[in-house]
């Protein structure tokens, strides 16, 4: 079986510590091109993997040896570059957010189905093992009926991990559009709907931008979400964690409470109301921390789902119906009152 060609678009921290190693270390990869408006970035990570190195994301789309791409870039070239490169015929796999509104997510999707091409959106935390295995219990019916949750996702800020530090893109509106929300916030819409397989339908929130100095993007923000059938939880997401990452999620449930990387040695935590407990140790969830040492599985299923035409493991559906929660949030904080999830 010949190697899928792939190309990396953006050579920052997210393509330095995730995709690029990871296809690096998956056997049916070449890594073809790498792509930064940064020449030295791309020249660097070009020498590193063997690649080409270009300075325009066109001129890459433009090479039609290339199979698939990854989308590394500041938020706002999200939609545009995702759909150029599926235009150009080639299999996207893009971070998340994966766009700025939900038209761009609309018109993402719209031509990923036209050129008959892979989209995938970059969530994570639905393939971290602790995750998969509370969903797993769910759906058995080990928790009974869910009441409530709690999610958070904070530390402290994207400076000490992004390429650019405190110049980083994270911090620049016109390049991110929204702050913690966008970075961390987004990645908890997604793992509620995954790990409930319900959907948001309403959202009262309150963001604020509190913890950094010269910006206009978010830093701050406590959303109460409200599902289909009725369950109610929190959603924080938060650069101002200054001392530990915060990356737990408590669903509290009929018969158990399944607490998920909340302590530091298990990964999840069943305590049933029976009085039993049940500790799982299924390895620490990726860090920023520990430089993403850990494999996150979505190079290897972004891999897979093309070379067996599998359908997309988070889809742009999925992505934008995360994305629609993060968006309710933010007009129900401009608003000043509860707001219903866009759903069409």
């Amino acid at each position: 079986m010949s190697k899928l060609k792939i190309a990396v678009i953006g050579c920052g921290s997210i393509a330095r510590h995730r995709h690029l190693p990871e296809y690096e270390a998956n056997e049916h990869v070449e890594i073809a091109a790498v792509c930064d408006i940064v020449k030295e970035r791309a020249e660097e990570m070009a020498d590193k993997y063997g690649a080409a190195a270009y300075s325009n994301y066109q001129d890459v789309l433009r090479d039609r040896t290339i199979d698939a791409v990854s989308i590394c870039t500041p938020n706002y070239l999200h939609a545009p570059i995702s759909i150029d490169a599926l235009n150009a015929k080639k299999h996207v796999l893009c971070e998340k957010p994966m766009a700025t509104s939900k038209r761009e997510a609309l018109d993402m999707i719209e031509a990923s189905k036209r050129n008959n091409k892979k989209l995938m959106i970059g969530h994570n935390q639905r393939f971290v093992p602790s995750h998969q295995k509370a969903k797993a219990l769910i759906e058995d019916g080990e928790v009974g009926k869910i009441y409530s949750f709690r999610t958070t996702f904070g530390h402290g800020g994207p400076e000490s991990w992004s390429a650019d530090g405190k110049r980083s893109w994270f911090f620049k509106k016109d390049q991110a559009f929204i702050g913690a929300m966008g970075d961390l916030g987004v990645h908890k819409s997604d793992l509620i709907r995954y790990l409930l397989g319900e959907e948001v339908t309403e959202v009262a929130a309150l963001v604020e931008t509190k913890a950094k100095k010269e910006t206009d993007v978010d830093d701050n923000a406590v959303c109460v979400l409200k599902t289909e059938s009725g369950i109610i939880g929190t959603l924080t997401a938060s650069w101002s964690y200054v001392s530990a990452e915060d990356n737990s999620t408590i669903i509290y449930g009929e018969k158990a409470i399944l607490r998920l990387e909340d302590d530091p040695q298990y990964s999840l935590v069943v305590k049933y109301q029976t009085g039993e407990t049940v500790k799982y140790e299924m390895g620490q969830i990726q860090s920023n921390d520990k430089g993403g040492q850990t494999n996150s599985q979505v190079i290897n299923r972004f891999v897979s789902c093309i070379l067996n035409d599998l359908p997309s493991p988070v889809s742009g559906e999925e992505g934008m119906k995360s994305l629609d929660v993060i968006l309710a949030a933010l007009e129900s904080n401009a608003m000043k009152q509860i707001v219903k999830v866009q759903t069409s």
